[in-house]
């Protein structure tokens, strides 16, 4: 009893070894068999590696890529399909063949003109004899056009109309009868395959608005097609789709054809993309921004338009100057380039003053513009400075003297609480926009190995940190915005079609970044630079501007160069609801004496433009127009005659005195201080007196009668003529 269980183990390892060496015996079986199949078994008289490699490829089959839409629906970026034509002339029978091939030849020349209808004949004909003569062995493709056809081209080999002889089933006769398709293209209705002709669709992306927009919509890697950069690149993995899996005839070793005799997985299409972008205020930014670069001969430009209350980007701008002296769109600075910010950097800092107690009325001797910290010079751009300013006029004249005098009340021995309030005003970390490429800010703390002991004064205006455009708009936007903090968003849906696969919310901070005493004050101090601050050149009296310029000297070698500056403007408009906030950059403005070079005479005057245009496109900022009743008015005098239907339409819109108990067409006739509406000539088969009419409904009268219309000037029907049918109409 007691040697039973090591009997047990030595047959449970016995059985073990059995079945591990039955697995690997099986195994070398298997590879065998492949290794056999491949190098030895034949297929078409060939060995099947023989065959698949030279006759035979697995490939995929491209999917459409989706299309990317502008917030109001316009198509920014497609997929437009084009066709590769090829033909195996082995597929069909030879009688086919002989009696379709001049026809093709033909057809293709006339189309596509690239060769003569005997090349093309000869060149088919050759493979068909090669193919005979080899009895039937092999298969032989030829590619027919160079270039890759559109899709009406494509439309015309599948459906060009012929007449001609054709052969009824039914009755064993020859009749005349009418088909669409070219010969060897035509598809069978059946099964949907050719005799031998191929249309291989190929997609290529497009953009309507050409070059605008081009550097946030992107573009793809020509060799992988995936988005390389833009929103192509961020949200490629939603517009690519799905390849599908397909067995393809070789041409040569770099041209393949779909072989219809084999089943297909078939591709997927990619989803749609809906942005943000308006297409009209991308053109007034693109426009604006192109202007202002080419008269100061600037290195580059941006420009971001952000709705306030949704973060929604309504157009984003970049241009860079090019060898040439021409601007285009090669890097997106706005999401990307990091800079120092300059006075724009400003607000933060008085914002964090505001929250630790700093009141407007505050007074600051700023004495001649020169002040020094420890190892720091800190001067203001006004060479005599402001003398004895307050706290709100510090930041309106744009002060590095007294943005020193704050930071040393409240922050100099306290550098830890001031880079915390910065980290509380999302100035520290990336908006989280869904596009690639934005980059973290690059803002000190006192445990950074580069902090210093001036570190904290070159921060207060703007030196010393790094930001991106968007990063800084998102922060005046939060000001704007009654101290909420909203992420920038460029995409709002993902759709199939009608069916919405992804849905982008507004992300919006749950507390404010400042208390909303701190934040009134903000916006104080932000009108008053348009008011009586650097920036009154754009002050104007249609609507209020809040905002703040901000001039950085450039970064060279290690040194900042004086004359060379990084210019910027960024605020909001209308400043007492406002609904759009506006970054604007200009780069290193050249060809000007230095105080022309300045934020206020460069920036601020393209944020004005942008935001002129952009009131006066968005019509709901217009304030509603009140009725005013005015029997006598000029709109009275100039219904002279027309149909009462669209002459009672207008008369209530605009409250004037319309026709009553009269149809049809009508004049008005003066009686004393009214207003009469009589019938003209309500004859159908009669032309009426079209003295007094819009040309609209004179042309709707002679054109119903049959008669062709000139007319000259502008206005009402004053005199007309009728010669051979044809009325000629003066207006006035």
């Amino acid at each position: 009893m007691l040697s039973r269980p090591k009997n047990i183990r030595e047959d449970i390892s016995r059985r073990s070894w059995i079945v591990a060496i039955g697995l690997i015996v099986l195994g070398a079986v298997v590879i065998y068999r492949i290794f056999y199949i491949q190098h030895f078994a034949l297929h078409k008289n060939k060995p099947w590696i023989e065959y698949m490699s030279t006759t035979m490829h697995i490939d995929t089959i491209e999917a459409m890529r989706g299309n990317i839409y502008s917030n109001d629906g316009s198509l920014m970026a497609t997929s437009l399909p084009y066709f590769e034509v090829s033909i195996d002339p082995t597929v069909t029978d030879s009688a086919y063949f002989y009696t379709r091939v001049d026809s093709v030849a033909t057809l293709l020349s006339n189309l596509f003109k690239q060769r003569t209808a005997e090349d093309y004949r000869r060149e088919m004909v050759f493979a068909r004899h090669e193919f005979e003569k080899n009895k039937k062995k092999g298969n032989r493709n030829i590619r027919l056009v160079k270039r890759r056809i559109t899709y009406r081209e494509y439309n015309i080999i599948l459906n060009q109309s012929f007449t001609g002889v054709v052969y009824d089933k039914k009755t064993k006769k020859k009749v005349k009868g009418t088909w669409k398709g070219w010969p060897f293209f035509r598809r069978f209705a059946t099964t949907g395959r050719s005799r031998g002709g191929k249309l291989t669709v190929v997609y290529e992306r497009y953009n309507p608005f050409g070059s605008l927009a081009e550097r946030t919509i992107g573009d793809l890697d020509k060799k992988t097609r995936h988005g390389s950069f833009g929103i192509e690149a961020s949200f490629d993995n939603r517009l690519a789709g799905t390849p599908g899996i397909g067995l393809y005839r070789v041409l040569d070793d770099q041209t393949f054809m779909p072989n219809d005799d084999d089943e297909k997985i078939q591709p997927v299409n990619g989803y749609d993309l809906h942005t943000t972008i308006d297409v009209n205020f991308q053109d007034i930014a693109e426009t604006a921004l192109r202007n202002t670069l080419e008269r100061y001969r600037a290195s580059y430009g941006s420009v971001i338009v952000m709705e306030v209350q949704t973060g929604e980007i309504r157009a984003i701008a970049n241009l860079s100057r090019s060898s040439d002296s021409t601007y285009s769109e090669t890097y997106n600075y706005a999401l990307a380039g990091l800079s120092n910010p300059g006075s724009t950097f400003k607000l933060p800092t008085m914002l964090a003053a505001f929250e630790e107690g700093l009141p407007l009325s505050k007074m600051y001797h700023t004495g001649n513009g020169v002040a020094k910290y420890r190892s720091a010079v800190i001067r203001d751009t006004k060479k005599t400075g402001h003398g004895s300013i307050t706290a709100q006029q510090v930041f309106e004249k744009s002060s590095n003297v007294g943005v020193h005098l704050i930071m040393k009340d409240y922050f100099y021995a306290h550098g830890d609480k001031y880079v915390g309030y910065l980290k509380r005003f999302h100035l520290r970390e990336p908006t989280g926009i869904h596009m690639k490429g934005e980059p973290a800010p690059r803002v000190r703390t006192p445990l950074d190995k580069r902090w210093s002991k001036t570190s904290l004064t070159y921060m207060s205006y703007g030196y010393e940190s790094e930001l991106t455009p968007l990063q800084m708009l998102a922060f005046y936007n939060a000001i704007a915005n009654d101290g909420y903090w909203v992420r920038p968003m460029i995409v709002k849906q993902v759709k199939d079609a009608d069916k919405v696969i992804q849905e982008y919310p507004v992300f919006k901070s749950e507390e404010r970044i400042a208390s909303e005493n701190s934040i009134k004050k903000a916006r104080t101090i932000l009108e008053g630079v348009v008011d009586h601050g650097t920036a009154t050149n754009i002050r104007n009296d249609h609507y209020k501007i809040a905002g703040k310029t901000g001039t950085a000297q450039k970064l060279v070698n290690g040194r900042y160069l004086q004359g060379l500056y990084n210019t910027s403007f960024i605020g909001y408009f209308p400043a007492d609801e406002p609904r759009y906030t506006c970054l604007i950059v200009v780069d290193s403005p050249r060809g000007f004496s230095m105080e022309q070079l300045y934020a206020g005479s460069v920036a601020a005057p393209v944020f004005k433009e942008v935001a002129d245009r952009i009131i006066g496109y968005d019509i709901k900022m217009h304030p509603p127009l009140t009725k005013q009743k005015n029997k006598t008015s000029e709109m009275q005098k100039q219904l002279r005659a027309g149909h009462s239907d669209d002459i009672r339409i207008v008369a209530e819109e605009m409250d004037i005195e319309a026709p009553v108990n009269v149809d049809g067409w009508v004049e008005a006739k003066k009686d004393g201080d009214k207003i009469a509406w009589a019938n003209r000539d309500t004859d159908p088969t009669k032309v009426p007196n079209l003295k007094g009419m819009s040309l609209r409904d004179a042309l709707y009268l002679l054109e119903n009668h049959g008669f062709k219309v000139k007319y000259s000037g502008r206005g009402k029907v004053a005199s007309y003529t009728n010669q051979g049918g044809v009325y000629s109409l003066v207006l006035r």
